[in-house]
């Protein structure tokens, strides 16, 4: 865009502004945005639901947390003023933040960090993070101190408060905050077509008003790359997190858009039913491994934008060891491995796969690979709701893609009833002494151990650590740099 210097006198810039029409201002004054998201959420409740789309929508913007996760991955207060840590790392006092409401009127305070966190850990709960929930105990000193007691030591405690399972969510709205999210954040629900798009407008309400910079903010959700790109190109979408790295190229030398690839600490892995036969067998699970070529896959799934990975763990996270060599690909060792298991070829297995570019392009690379020792995949392209009722919740399959985002999602491994069936005492007492490790090197030691375990079980299919890509108008402003969370912090937005 080109700018122009224009020189007027006092007077003759009055006479300017008094001539033009009002509305010429207003269209000046950019008070709205639009997002696309790849991923449609399946509810608005993080609580209740594993699917990262719920955070991307409603974290910092409707749901607020005790403490807030910052683009770098550092924490700091949020409905929180401060806290204190115990000596032995067990013991949190937080002091709360005074004359915060929720939406609908209710004051927040110490009692609602009690039911929500209590919420998130009984029985009942449908939370991802319940277990973390469960091991704390939460006591009330008084309307705006509550204490939290762990029974495991956390170091990254502070840092799981500010994800989206962490939400203070309101008493007298907690079950409905599925269609009809009430919180304590800038923004709140507007319409929400379903789709399509959602939109949320900004909060009168708000403890800060002049916090968020937008009145409105509209999510539209396009999951097919080429529509990803039309819709930028047209002006119909001012800003894509998280876009589909096929149509990274023919914007990055375009000089009316920002590209930023974010780093993260998400894992592409091959989910393997560990439960299924002849799944179960570790032999099986290795050649599977031995016949990914990852490089190749990296190409194919995210053209590119990613790192190999040997086990449930990436690059630059506390503790990480380079497993890639563990499992390797050897195309006739594969093939061994089968023959040693007793499985007869062709093995027929099915893959479901969700809709985001990296697991369909991945599919295609995995079918074409596993077909060259005999196993014979076929695949299932299933809506994001279907794999979450399908696969992750009735562990309806036997092999799918998917990214795991979450930064310390280790834990899962230890979860009997996870969706991918693997079941290992070993590595359960070893996660055990992981979260009641207090000294940071022996603690590291023993999540390299973990590593190491997961690679030689052969426990998924560790494919590589993705990239993604924003792509924006070159006049956005506050978009996230990297992604240590999935989240879109609304409040930064502007122009």
């Amino acid at each position: 865009m080109l700018k122009r210097r224009t020189v007027l006198t006092a007077s003759a810039a009055t006479a300017v502004a008094s001539a033009l029409p009002t509305f010429a201002f207003a269209q000046n004054r950019k008070d709205a945005m639009v997002l696309g998201m790849t991923l449609e959420p399946t509810g608005l409740d993080p609580t209740t639901s594993a699917a990262v789309s719920i955070s991307e929508v409603v974290l910092y913007n409707i749901f607020e947390t005790l403490t807030k996760i910052n683009p770098d991955g550092s924490v700091t207060p949020l409905l929180a003023e401060s806290w204190d840590i115990s000596p032995d790392l067990k013991t949190y006092t937080f002091r709360l933040r005074k004359g915060v409401k929720f939406q609908n009127g209710e004051p927040f305070n110490a009692q609602t960090v009690k039911f929500a966190f209590e919420r998130a850990g009984n029985e009942k709960s449908t939370n991802k993070d319940k277990r973390t929930f469960a091991n704390i105990g939460v006591q009330v000193i008084d309307e705006h101190t509550v204490v939290l007691l762990n029974k495991e030591i956390d170091p990254d405690f502070p840092f799981v408060l500010g994800q989206a399972t962490s939400i203070i969510v309101e008493p007298k709205s907690a079950d409905t905050n599925a269609a009809k999210p009430i919180g304590t954040g800038p923004y709140k629900l507007d319409t929400y077509n379903k789709g399509a798009s959602l939109v949320l407008s900004k909060w009168d309400g708000f403890r800060n008003p002049a916090q968020a910079k937008l009145n409105k903010i509209t999510f539209r959700f396009i999951s097919d790359p080429a529509a990803q790109a039309a819709s930028l190109l047209a002006g119909d979408v001012d800003a894509f997190p998280r876009a589909a790295t096929r149509i990274v190229a023919q914007f990055k030398n375009n000089p009316q858009f920002q590209t930023i690839l974010a780093g993260s600490r998400a894992k592409t892995i091959l989910a393997i039913n560990n439960a299924k036969k002849p799944l179960d067998d570790v032999r099986v699970r290795r050649a599977i491994l031995a016949a990914l070529d990852r490089k190749a896959i990296i190409e194919g799934a995210a053209d590119g934008f990613g790192t190999p990975i040997g086990s449930h763990y990436v690059p630059g996270a506390p503790g990480y060891v380079d497993t890639t060599g563990v499992n390797p690909f050897d195309i006739e060792k594969a093939k061994k491995l089968l023959a040693e298991a007793g499985v007869k070829t062709p093995l027929e297995l099915t893959m479901t796969l969700p809709p985001p570019p990296y697991a369909r392009q991945g599919g295609e690379m995995v079918v074409a690979q596993l077909a060259k020792i005999g196993i014979v995949v076929k695949v299932q392209n299933v809506e994001w709701a279907q794999w979450l009722s399908g696969t992750y919740g009735s562990k309806n399959y036997d092999l799918s893609i998917v990214s795991h985002v979450e930064p310390f999602d280790l834990g899962n491994y230890a979860k009997s009833d996870y969706y991918w069936g693997y079941q290992s005492k070993p590595f359960v007492a070893l996660f055990d002494k992981i979260k009641t490790t207090g000294n940071v090197t022996e603690r590291n030691k023993l999540l390299g151990d973990a590593q190491k375990m997961l690679a030689a079980d052969a426990a998924n299919g560790f494919l590589f650590q993705p990239q993604f890509p924003t792509i924006a108008k070159k006049n956005v402003k506050g978009l996230w740099k990297e992604l240590p969370i999935f989240a879109n912090d609304l409040s930064a937005l502007s122009w």
